[in-house]
């Protein structure tokens, strides 16, 4: 081992978040703990979930001009909430906006329909960063 002369190092630091190391040589290890994973979501609550769907797509005016685009938009929100992905949280932020642009009288009912227990469920299993988007755009 070689013993170096001279090295010296005056580290101030305001306000740091997360790792410093200072020095020559160093060597850093990082150990990340998984945390458990959700219980899977069972058949009967995607058995209420697609019924409350169903629910919210009788409400719709069969005479609106906007209708059958109403009735498209809840198909997407459906896959969308109970297949997550990377575009879920766009998909469902998307529907929402349409809703209360098109067919504001429907907005709380497919409001209620992203913020489901049963979506909330399956995003919590879903996790990483379908997760973290989901709670940046709806909160917990």
């Amino acid at each position: 081992m070689t013993d170096r002369q001279g090295d010296r190092y005056n580290v101030h630091a305001d306000d740091v978040s997360g790792q410093l190391v200072v020095g020559r040589d160093n060597t850093v290890s990082r150990i990340e703990v998984a945390s458990p994973a959700a219980a899977p979501v069972t058949e009967r609550e995607l058995g209420e979930l697609r019924a409350e769907f169903a629910r919210v797509r009788a409400l719709v005016p069969q005479d609106a001009s906007d209708a059958d685009r109403a009735r498209e938009l809840l198909d997407e929100l459906e896959e969308s909430a109970t297949a997550p992905d990377a575009d879920a949280p766009s998909t469902m932020a998307y529907v929402r906006r349409w809703f209360s642009r098109h067919l504001p009288a429907l907005t709380e009912a497919v409001a209620g329909l992203v913020i489901h227990p049963v979506v909330l469920h399956l995003v919590e299993a879903a996790g990483g960063a379908v997760a973290d988007e989901f709670h940046q755009r709806f909160g917990s």
